[in-house]
């Protein structure tokens, strides 16, 4: 999700095209062309500038109504509703080839990544093996990095963890614990008991994107691995 202002100008965005299968939006102020995953100007008066990125979760819509029960929802335009992608479009998409293709690690193109771009590395941590942890430690650019899925099963939010360890918890109080003050952390972030109670974690930017489309934009991505010892970071 981006800003849409920059230099005290408001950009409005249009579709563009496509590039290596990533949309290109153009804006109708300057006529600059924006690349979608990076929100960088890749031609036009504004080329080379960035977009301010503005923070966004991966929930499902039953979490965040949850979450924020007086939250509204964009409705769909009845005018162009015909020109909508079908519910299941994600699953069709998973059989469509793709224009580039990056075989290492083994994953196929469209796998699900979570990437994140943060403390001078890039990471990609495949969906399907965060979502069976559930809580995911890492470190990236010396920082202690968590994943953290929710209590729908579903749905993703990262931390930069600070000090100490943390372990997912199930007993009906919150999702984690820290080793260092015992006390307990809920999904989005913050303590609810305990020593740190009233404190929250630092969000991390994370985006839910295909292998392929992550690690064209993101060449020196590293892959997470599952460690094979769990003690301390």
């Amino acid at each position: 999700m981006w800003g849409r202002e920059v230099d005290g100008l408001i950009l409005t965005f249009h579709l563009a095209g496509i590039n290596n299968q990533n949309f290109l939006m153009r804006d109708g102020e300057t006529g600059t062309y924006w690349q979608q995953i990076s929100g960088t100007g890749i031609a036009g008066p504004l080329a080379g500038r960035t977009l301010r990125l503005v923070h966004s979760d991966e929930l499902t819509l039953a979490l965040w109504k949850a979450e924020q029960p007086e939250g509204t929802v964009l409705r769909d335009d009845p005018a162009a509703v015909s020109e909508y992608s079908p519910k299941d479009w994600d699953v069709k998409m998973k059989k469509r080839p793709t224009v580039i293709a990056f075989p290492e690690h083994g994953f196929g193109q469209r796998d699900l990544m979570l990437g994140i771009s943060a403390f001078g590395e890039a990471r990609a941590f495949p969906y399907d093996v965060v979502i069976r942890e559930k809580l995911v430690k890492d470190r990236m650019g010396g920082q202690a990095v968590l994943l953290v899925v929710g209590p729908d099963g579903q749905s993703v939010r990262a931390f930069r963890a600070g000090e100490g360890d943390f372990y997912r918890i199930a007993d009906g109080q919150g999702l984690m614990m820290d080793s260092s003050t015992g006390s307990r952390w809920n999904f989005q972030g913050c303590a609810l008991e305990g020593k740190a109670r009233g404190k929250c974690l630092e969000k991390v930017d994370v985006i839910a994107d295909y292998w392929f489309d992550w690690r064209n934009y993101n060449p020196a991505t590293t892959v997470y691995r599952k460690p094979q010892s769990r003690a301390g970071w």
